[in-house]
C-alpha cells in the first residue's frame, strides 16, 4: 500500500507533535507544500528576503557542514518543485504564453514575468544552499557552486530593478516531500474484530 504525499505530510506533522522521538528525523525543515512556499505573489524588490522567511537560509549558512540528510532532502525536493512551477505543465512558462497570447504586453503578463523572475530566486537559493552544504560536508563541486551564485545574483539584480512593481505567482501543484518517502509503507498488523451481533 502507498500513501499518497498529502496524506504522507499530514501524517508526518501529526506523528512528529504526539511522538517527540520522531522530530529527529530533519532538525530545520519539515515537508510543505509548493503554495506554503513559493514567494511569487506580492511584488518585486524583497525576494531573497522572502525566500529566507520560507526557509532558514541563515541557519544553513552559519553551519552548512551540520545539515542532515533528511534536510538537505527536503531542500532538494523544494527546489526541483519550484523548477518544475516554471516549466511543467500549469506553471510559469504555461499561464505567461496564455496571458500573451490574449494579453499581449499587458499588466498580467508583467506581473507573471517577475512572478516567474522571483521562482527562478527561490530555486536558484536552494540551489545554492544545497550545493553549499554538499561542498562543506565534503561531496560537492565548488565550480557548480560559483556558477550557482553568479546566476543568483543576476535574478536578484533583475528583481531589486523591479522593486514595488506587482508580481504574480502560479496555482502549481507540488511539495518538498522528499521522492524516497514515496516508498513502499508496510501493512499495519491485523486487529481482532468482533463478530457482528445480528
Amino acid at each position: 500500500m502507498y500513501f499518497s504525499r498529502t496524506a504522507f505530510i499530514l501524517s508526518v506533522a501529526a506523528i512528529g507533535l504526539s511522538n517527540p522521538m520522531l522530530k529527529r528525523v530533519s532538525v530545520l525543515l519539515r515537508p510543505q507544500r509548493y503554495a506554503e512556499f513559493q514567494i511569487s505573489d506580492g511584488v518585486a524588490g524583497q525576494a531573497l528576503a522572502e525566500v529566507a522567511q520560507k526557509f532558514p537560509v541563515d541557519t544553513i549558512l552559519r553551519d552548512p557542514a551540520s545539515v542532515t540528510p533528511d534536510d538537505l532532502a527536503i531542500l532538494k525536493a523544494a527546489r526541483q518543485t519550484a523548477e518544475n512551477a516554471e516549466t511543467e505543465t500549469g506553471g510559469f512558462n504555461d499561464a505567461i504564453a496564455k496571458a500573451n497570447a490574449t494579453q499581449p504586453g499587458s499588466a498580467v503578463v508583467r506581473a507573471l514575468q517577475l512572478g516567474k523572475n522571483k521562482n527562478k530566486i527561490l530555486k536558484l537559493q536552494l540551489l545554492l544552499l544545497t550545493r553549499t552544504i554538499e561542498v562543506s560536508q565534503g561531496h560537492g563541486n565548488q565550480t557548480a557552486l560559483t556558477e550557482t551564485s553568479r546566476k543568483l545574483n543576476h535574478n536578484v539584480a533583475l528583481d531589486e530593478a523591479a522593486a514595488g512593481q506587482p508580481s504574480k505567482g502560479v496555482d502549481f501543484k507540488g511539495d518538498s516531500l522528499p521522492p524516497e518517502t514515496e516508498a513502499p509503507v508496510p501493512s499495519p498488523q491485523p486487529v481482532a474484530v468482533c463478530p457482528a451481533i445480528e
